[in-house]
């Protein structure tokens, strides 16, 4: 009898799991087919939402943040990745190979290039904006962390966009409080843990990568150009024997989904049927997935990417703990750094592992770990009446969950459990 209850249970987890991964599928599906600026993947515009933060337990006060954040919004950082497409098209025009469509679309990307020429790579208006308002709201919602005395130190790596959000976060802090002394620093060194990237990961990640045979399959399935060059284009046919169709639509794609991070008022969604937006999106959150997060094919070694991160996460909390300070650690780098952090500190919807690629965009979801502007926020708090330091994880200024860690006071976590978790699985010769 005893037995059976434990199987029906079994099996009835086992169902509640089916149908749960169905369900968030087509949630997915749906999301990307209702707003299909989602399927920007890492370009997706930093989509905040006022979200009321849990108040401390009684008698505690924030005293210390320990932060990583994204740049903000960017134009693309190749600026071949927009003029390859417009060559395509005004070539096309000069053998008028042009439909009607394809005549619209020209107009809208000469428009772009002409916008975005000479500014590839760089923060846009809108990523300049948000920066600023995550650090203002930062600020407001903790601002004993900033008083008189805080310590705060402030890096990044070495690419522009990152320093030049570090400088705007910096700013805007010290906005809210004159008195504050914040030296920002964007050294080589800071990278060695920053944008650290282990050999073994360097080269899984190459053109020789052993997962690209299988995603290349994907991508085959999942990628059908012929009815966009159609509608673009009135003979396919006349089109440069180099030209590779699936990677022209990635590369519009990619033009589309980062548009909205840029102060024009164009749209090239409407040039793709909805599946498609949905397929492409597929294959660029399977490629990151398995780049940067915890896909089973890459057997976890893109965690050790992260390490050297974390320990410095650590220490530096550890010892605004010991020294009594307050004040805050401010860090900027890029989607390839947030991602394996996140994955490594296991945060909710950003440690999943899967098996099957058709189950990848079930289990890991790139615009919601790494949209422009990503962000991670420890929040350290402390007691007079208790040696106890609890901290809480906010991420994209959402309040999550570390699973694996258990706490009776969720959202917050003792730090004393938190960094006994963390530093069980650091590797000591990283």
């Amino acid at each position: 009898m005893k037995f059976n209850f434990l199987f029906k249970n079994i099996i009835l987890c086992w169902i509640l799991v089916v149908v749960q991964n169905v369900s968030k599928a087509q949630t997915t599906k749906e999301e990307i087919l209702t707003s299909p600026e989602k399927s920007g993947g890492v370009n997706f515009a930093y989509p905040y939402h006022a979200n009321k933060l849990t108040a401390a337990p009684k008698g505690y006060l924030p005293f210390y943040i320990s932060h990583f954040g994204r740049h903000g919004s960017r134009y693309l950082t190749n600026e071949n990745d927009y003029f390859s497409v417009l060559n395509l098209f005004k070539s096309a025009e000069h053998s008028n190979n042009l439909t009607s469509l394809g005549k619209e679309a020209l107009k809208r990307i000469e428009k772009i290039c002409d916008s975005v020429k000479g500014k590839a790579g760089q923060l846009t208006p809108l990523g300049i904006s948000q920066i600023n308002n995550i650090a203002q709201r930062m600020y407001k919602n903790y601002p004993n962390v900033f008083s008189d005395g805080a310590k705060i130190t402030a890096v990044s790596t070495t690419v522009e966009r990152c320093i030049k959000s570090m400088n705007i976060f910096s700013s805007q802090l010290q906005q809210g409080n004159k008195n504050l002394i914040i030296n920002p620093d964007a050294h080589e060194s800071h990278m060695q843990y920053l944008n650290y990237h282990t050999k073994k990961a360097v080269e899984f990640r190459s053109s020789q990568g052993s997962w690209r045979k299988e995603y290349n399959q994907f991508v085959q399935v999942q990628i059908k150009p012929e009815r966009l060059l159609k509608s673009l284009f009135i003979n396919s046919n006349n089109l440069p024997d180099s030209l590779n169709a699936t990677e022209f639509m990635f590369d519009l794609f990619s033009i589309a989904g980062n548009l909205q991070n840029t102060e024009l008022k164009i749209t090239l969604f409407d040039l793709f049927e909805k599946e498609e937006l949905f397929n492409l999106w597929q294959c660029k959150n399977y490629s990151l997935y398995v780049q940067y997060a915890n896909a089973a094919v890459n057997k976890g070694i893109m965690m050790d990417n992260a390490k050297p991160l974390l320990k410095d996460i650590i220490n530096k909390a550890d010892s605004a703990i010991k020294t009594n300070i307050h004040g805050s650690s401010i860090r900027f780098g890029h989607d390839g750094n947030i991602i394996p952090l996140a994955m490594l500190l296991h945060i909710e919807n950003a440690y999943a592992s899967a098996t099957n690629p058709l189950d990848y965009h079930i289990n890991w979801r790139d615009f919601e770990v790494a949209p422009m502007a990503a962000n991670l926020q420890i929040i350290f708090f402390r007691s007079k009446k208790s040696t106890e330091i609890l901290v809480k994880f906010v991420y994209n200024e959402k309040e999550v969950r570390i699973p694996e860690i258990y706490s009776n006071i969720l959202p917050f976590y003792r730090w004393k459990d938190v960094s006994s978790y963390y530093s069980s699985f650091l590797n000591d010769t990283q």
